[in-house]
């Protein structure tokens, strides 16, 4: 493995770095291993914590007061959904 030395960083960046290492619950050393990684196209990342909560607000957001059927009932509704998008309108049967 090689080593990789990154001189003359802004203070506010290091600290920033150091901050999303703990948000993960990474060294600042695998933190920087990671971004790199993200950045250049490796593997893909677990979202943290805090973006799942997000996404999940979001979705909670989106859906509103609706009520969940069965997961029959809504994979045939976004099956549909998706028909309609696709072609325009119309049922996909």
């Amino acid at each position: 493995m090689a080593t990789l030395t990154v001189r003359n960083l802004d203070d506010d960046l290091v600290r920033k770095l150091r901050i999303r290492a703990a948000e993960h619950g990474r060294s600042a050393e695998a933190e920087h291993r990671e971004i790199l990684r993200q950045a250049l196209g490796g593997e893909p990342v677990k979202p943290s914590r805090a973006e799942v909560a997000q996404r999940l607000a979001a979705f909670q957001r989106d859906i509103g007061s609706r009520t969940a059927g069965s997961s029959a009932e809504l994979l045939a509704q976004a099956r549909e959904e998706r028909t309609q998008r696709l072609t325009g309108g119309g049922s996909g049967s």
